[in-house]
């Protein structure tokens, strides 16, 4: 099918009564799906695409036209440099958590063993497997069905490096894949991560509170995974649990940096300044100009 007539069949497949036909829908759809830019469906307009590829956009623009999130319907996401498999077991990686990465990679000298905790798809462990330099990656998740996605991700990470390194044997312009070694955990929190010695745990926890679950978007509240989006105690009980327990984990000047909810910043820096585990406490700030990550390093005491 010529790529041009797929854009039209789509806008007219993705209408409804009260919304019009949109090539521009079509198009972040069909891009998403052949993980390419935005704007090269409109430019290859006249590429000739085969059954198979046009059978699994159609499939991908049934799922959007049950109220899927995009991402659940093309079943990838981007995070950083990588392209990501996720679906309704995981939380869809968010563009300002990708600042967490920024914050250990400044921070954090190289080597060491890092972990990820409420990894999800293994974004933030990912990302900081194949762009640090570091010993070990660990991630953990509460959730078996989080894992298998998280595991999935290494596996097609690691085929891609090793691919990569194939590469750049023949070829010295192709690029160098590579990835420390990841290891993905089952449990609460820290709890897998016991007997380690971390020069830094990066978390993105749940933080919303139940009883604000009615003001979420719809595609959040209906379809993202319950476990990874909510907290009891107002939304704070997982960041206090990393806050407290996180010390009794890290190397005398290890680096904790969570992402939180702006409205319970003063909360999580609280938590923090009153345990004299903690110095140099501070809150950064997302692209939007909002509170969201707090960061602490422990003590110098060993």
């Amino acid at each position: 099918m010529i790529l041009g007539s797929l854009l039209d069949d789509l806008a007219q497949q993705l209408a409804g009564p009260d919304v019009p036909p949109s090539r521009a829908d079509a198009r972040d759809l069909i891009a998403s799906v052949l993980d390419r830019p935005r704007f090269w469906p409109s430019a290859n307009a006249a590429l000739e695409l085969d059954g198979p590829t046009v059978a699994a956009i159609h499939a991908a623009a049934e799922r959007l036209q049950r109220g899927m999130p995009l991402a659940y319907a093309v079943g990838k996401a981007a995070f950083r440099h990588l392209t990501l498999q996720v679906d309704p077991r995981v939380l869809i990686p968010r563009p300002e958590t990708e600042l967490l990465v920024d914050i250990v990679m400044a921070a954090v000298p190289q080597g060491g063993v890092v972990a990820d905790v409420c990894t999800g798809s293994g974004a933030i462990a990912l990302a900081l497997a194949t762009e640090g330099r570091f010993e070990r990656v660990l991630g953990t998740d509460i959730s078996q069905d989080a894992l298998d996605v998280a595991r999935a991700n290494l596996a097609a990470i690691t085929a891609q490096s090793q691919a990569d390194l194939a590469e750049r044997q023949s070829s010295a312009s192709a690029p160098l894949g590579v990835i420390a070694p990841v290891e993905f955990r089952l449990g609460d929190l820290l709890t897998p991560l016991r007997g380690e010695r971390l020069r830094a745990i990066v978390a993105n926890p749940p933080y919303i509170a139940p009883v604000e679950g009615a003001d979420l978007p719809n595609l959040v509240r209906d379809w993202e995974p319950h476990v990874a989006l909510f907290s009891e105690d107002d939304g704070m009980r997982a960041i206090r649990a990393i806050v407290r327990g996180a010390p009794d984990l890290l190397e005398p000047g290890g680096l904790l940096a969570v992402e939180i909810d702006s409205q319970r910043a003063d909360l999580a820096r609280a938590c923090a300044e009153e345990d004299p585990r903690w110095r140099t406490v501070a809150l950064r700030m997302d692209l939007t100009g909002r509170e969201r990550f707090l960061v602490a390093q422990r003590n110098d005491a060993p």
